[in-house]
């Protein structure tokens, strides 16, 4: 047990499953299968593995948030925190899902950070300077309490979601992904700021990520799962690998890459260029940009003097810290937010019929000529079925049916045709977000976060298909952190930040 100065005493939590499997509903094979594993109270432990091997509904399912006593998802053998069902001690984790923006609950920044601790009955005298602390860790304490939520970027709202789980003080600290969308130096505060929080609180301690070389020094342990069902369909359990990180990653490196995961100095090998850039398909021109209109005469840009160029065959890359406005950007070269000054200009090879104005194309003609993925894949979803969602676009548009199955291939998403799109890991939902917006056939393709929840083996796959692409004349712009990727798809580069910007070879 730890004591913190508010008085607050936490109980590190302590993990069994025995024979724990989870099928979701509508879904024929288990997400998870088989898993025995014992994690000690107060243990650090890193979960890998390839996409859709479980990571992310073990974790829903130790916060006492997996499935519904109405659906007809299945449960076998048995999963326990401290000796008890998780579900009937919800508040004893703490959950940082995926994507952070389905955890944003109140409008104002102090507010949410406070959510969990209110909700957990913590002394309205302990809860404020709980939360000041929590923000200070995790590198927003710059910011008033009652900044408004929707003005954070997704990486903010990555540490927000993170602070609000710090407040909270709960046995077991669950994290999915925790630093995908952040900067590298965001990258580094969160992690130390989880380090921080362990240090002194004893929690236990179980992060989901694909980067291995961020956490192996403050974990005790790596546990590798596979998925539950093997190529030939047959089940399999679900622990692969289980040990020290020295140990795992010395005696299995090959093994581990084979696995997807990201071994420290391992890049996967990924399909090279061959083809060269074409001429202009859009032209930003001292462009300044901004989620929300300028008002009562305020303006309410976060970038602004910006001039790129995105060319047929050419992939832009769109870098910068967190806040930069990085995604404000994307969407507007998409046609998806009007400009606050300065122009978008679509060039004749991609306006044909259309206007030279994106902003103002209709919904039909945005479609086919610029396909966007969003940052939160969910935001794209309109069907209850994969393959449904990747006709949607087609049936619509009255042509790119044929692509459809190429894609699911591609993007590894056949076995999941009949699945809901819901259900799907947060790998898999980011492969089906750019399966169906490529459907689609558009000639400028934006992607924002295009690698997150990637395991090595489904980046290198993306990649090299964005590669592919773009040496058929596709232009990619792409928001990413990623540096590798970037490298891959070379191009040009419109770097973000305060003061300036500037654009050049990547």
């Amino acid at each position: 047990m730890s004591a913190h100065d508010d008085g607050a005493v936490v109980r590190p939590a302590a993990i069994s499953a025995r024979g724990w499997g989870w099928r979701h509903a509508g879904r024929p094979a288990p997400a998870i299968h088989g898993l025995d594993l014992e994690i000690q109270a107060g243990e650090r432990v890193l979960l890998l593995g390839a996409s859709g091997s479980g990571k992310s509904t073990f974790l829903h399912a130790l916060a006492g948030v997996l499935g519904d006593d109405n659906d007809d998802a299945d449960e076998a053998g048995a999963l326990l925190l401290d000796g008890a069902a998780p579900r009937s001690q919800r508040g004893r984790a703490g959950l940082m899902q995926q994507d952070p923006e389905t955890q944003v609950v109140l409008s104002r920044l102090g507010d949410d950070v406070a959510f969990g601790a209110e909700n957990l009955a913590v002394p309205r005298g302990q809860i404020w300077p709980r939360v000041q602390e929590a923000l200070e860790d995790v590198g927003l304490g710059g910011f008033a309490l009652d900044h408004p939520t929707s003005a954070l970027s997704g990486g903010q709202k990555q540490r927000l979601a993170l602070a609000g789980i710090l407040a909270m003080r709960p046995g077991l600290i669950l994290l999915d992904e925790p630093t995908a969308n952040l900067d590298p130096a965001g990258v580094l505060e969160v992690r130390d700021a989880v380090g921080r929080c362990l240090d002194k609180t004893g929690a236990t301690l179980v992060v989901v990520e694909h980067r291995v070389a961020v956490w192996q020094d403050l974990v005790d342990r790596i546990v590798v799962l596979q998925p539950g069902t093997s190529a030939s369909g047959a089940r399999q359990p679900a622990v692969f690998l289980d040990g020290p990180p020295e140990q795992v990653l010395a005696q299995a490196r090959q093994l581990l890459a084979a696995a997807g995961v990201w071994v420290p100095g391992h890049v996967p090998a990924t399909r090279a260029r061959t083809g060269a850039g074409g001429g202009l398909l859009l032209t930003a021109e001292e462009l300044a940009v901004s989620r929300e209109r300028a008002r009562r005469g305020r303006s309410a840009t976060v970038q602004s003097g910006i001039n790129a160029g995105v060319r047929a065959g050419e992939a832009l890359t769109i870098t910068g810290p967190n806040g930069a406005g990085k995604s404000t950007v994307a969407l507007t070269l998409a046609g998806l937010l009007a400009p606050v000054a300065g122009t978008v200009t679509a060039a004749a090879g991609l306006s044909a019929g259309a206007g030279s104005n994106p902003w103002k194309w209709k919904a039909e003609q945005l479609i086919a000529r610029i396909g966007t993925v969003f940052q939160e894949p969910e935001h794209q979803f309109v069907t209850g079925r994969v393959l449904d969602e990747l006709m949607f676009g087609p049936r619509h548009l009255g042509h790119g049916a044929e692509r459809v199955d190429e894609l699911l291939e591609r993007l590894r998403l056949g076995h999941l045709a009949d699945a809901n799109p819901y259900t799907l890991s947060g790998g898999e939902k980011r492969r089906l977000s750019v399966a169906t917006v490529l459907a689609a056939h558009p000639q400028v393709l934006v992607l924002d976060e295009p690698t997150f929840g990637q395991d090595a083996n489904t980046w290198a796959e993306l990649a090299s298909f964005l590669s592919e692409l773009l040496d058929a004349g596709t232009a990619v712009v792409s928001v990413t952190h990623d540096e590798e990727f970037s490298a891959v798809l070379g191009g040009a580069e419109l770097r973000l930040g305060s003061a300036r910007m500037q654009a050049g070879a990547v």
